[in-house]
């Protein structure tokens, strides 16, 4: 990898005893898809680091989950930015790839011993492995002729595959962001423990990720580890508060995948039950997926029509338009890392019931910011569903309580600081060469 030659000098550190300015930070973000409707906090991460004189690049597999004249300004020009690894078509990418493959026959070498050294790999995944090698060789060249000397990628999935890769093909240094539930819940499918030991660094949005990582790594790896929280913007935490709804039904909003590990149909499972006592509720479910027929099915069957909409996947500010119209946000999943959609309700004031799976427990105190009851189950749910329903005093306080807890630890701006003095630290090295 060739010296940083062009960076600029990071607008927040001061001149070496020489007088010498320093250079910035520099680094490529491999992501799955970039822009994505679904994660927009991509977008603010990569933004708030340039805000804070950090240079990043980013890359992605796939192209942008709608057409250029969908996206929103912002999200246009930096899919215009972008290196999208897949773009240049089956002959296209196949001829750049025969002119990798001579020019740096020491990379794609690099690469096929780092494929036949992953344990555990079926014949079809090991073919699936080509396939990510034949991305790693394409993102590595892009990263060579951009002068990036360090890649980071969210997610340990498929793409940190090609991350490892990259890394072990073109000799480049890479970390990793590890969300959570699938990387979690799957070590050895994922090959976790290979990519873990290949990262120079690894981020854990939550403590309960950290230790599920520490459970599966070397003690001497442990110091690698760094928590470092996902957050809510500014101009999000610069909206005014919900106000209570006028409306004598509590509406109840909940924003997620339409999957089973989302918990939707407990939710209206306790929504029926409550109905069926005469407590009554109305409810919208954001966002869609395989479940939503199932879904739509449940909600005839149980006469529930009249009260219960699912509105479909909506973009964020249509997001957020249906979240000032919540009593309560509910999300009773069975596996998470920790839900943005949970933040964002609470800094709007809005209590929120949810389990107490991986790190939702870090977020939500049980009892003061909302309530927390155990995974899968509905009795409990329904208790707590009619809990905050029948009590707006209660939801007033676990509100104000919630707002108080974002702004104390998940406020994107300050985490946003402590994730570049990471990078910053951890890439100095390759930095100064």
């Amino acid at each position: 990898m060739n010296p940083v030659r062009d960076a600029m000098p990071a607008h927040d550190a001061p001149a070496d005893a020489t007088g010498t300015p320093p250079r910035a930070t520099r680094l490529a973000y491999l992501l799955s898809r970039y822009p994505a409707i679904s994660h927009t906090f991509f977008l603010h991460e990569v933004l708030g680091l340039r805000a804070l004189g950090m240079q990043i690049e980013t890359a992605s597999i796939n192209a942008p989950d709608r057409a250029m004249n969908a996206l929103p300004p912002v999200e246009a020009e930096e899919a215009s930015k972008t290196f999208y690894v897949k773009s240049g078509g089956k002959v296209g990418s196949l001829l750049k790839l025969l002119g990798i493959s001579v020019k740096h026959p020491t990379a794609f070498m690099r690469g096929l011993r780092a494929i036949f050294s992953v344990k555990g790999l079926t014949a079809k995944k090991r073919a699936m492995w080509f396939a990510y090698l034949a991305e790693a060789l394409l993102l590595g060249d892009w990263m060579r002729q951009r002068d990036l000397p360090h890649l980071h990628v969210h997610f340990g999935g498929p793409v940190a595959s090609v991350g490892f890769l990259t890394s072990r093909a073109w000799g480049v240094p890479f970390s990793l962001t590890i969300h959570g539930p699938e990387e979690l819940q799957d070590f050895s499918a994922n090959q976790m423990q290979e990519k873990l030991l290949q990262a120079a660094f690894v981020l854990c949005i939550s403590s309960f990720a950290k230790s599920q990582l520490m459970q599966r790594l070397p003690t001497d790896h442990w110091s690698k580890l760094h928590v470092v929280r996902l957050g809510v913007p500014e101009e999000m935490l610069a909206l005014p508060p919900v106000k209570a709804q006028s409306t004598a039904l509590p509406h109840v909003v909940c924003v997620g995948r339409l999957v089973p590990e989302k918990g939707q149909r407990l939710l209206l499972q306790a929504i029926a039950r409550l109905r069926a006592e005469g407590v009554y509720v109305t409810a919208t479910l954001v966002g869609g997926g395989p479940e939503r027929a199932s879904l739509e099915k449940f909600v005839r069957q149980q006469g529930l029509s009249e009260s219960v909409r699912l509105s479909g996947p909506q973009s964020h500010p249509e997001t957020l338009a249906l979240l000032r119209t919540a009593d309560i946000f509910a999300l009773p999943s069975f596996a998470e890392g920790i839900p943005v959609a949970l933040m964002e309700a609470m800094a709007l004031e809005i209590p929120c019931l949810s389990t107490t799976v991986a790190g939702i427990s870090e977020l939500i105190r049980s009892g003061q910011d909302g309530v927390l009851v155990a995974p899968s189950d509905v009795d409990a749910l329904t208790e707590s569903l009619r809990l905050l329903a029948s009590d707006a005093s209660l939801r007033a306080r676990m509100g104000h309580s919630s707002r108080e807890r974002v702004l104390e630890h998940y406020r994107l701006r300050d985490n946003h600081a402590r994730l570049a003095e990471i990078f910053r630290h951890s890439l100095q090295p390759a930095v100064k060469q």
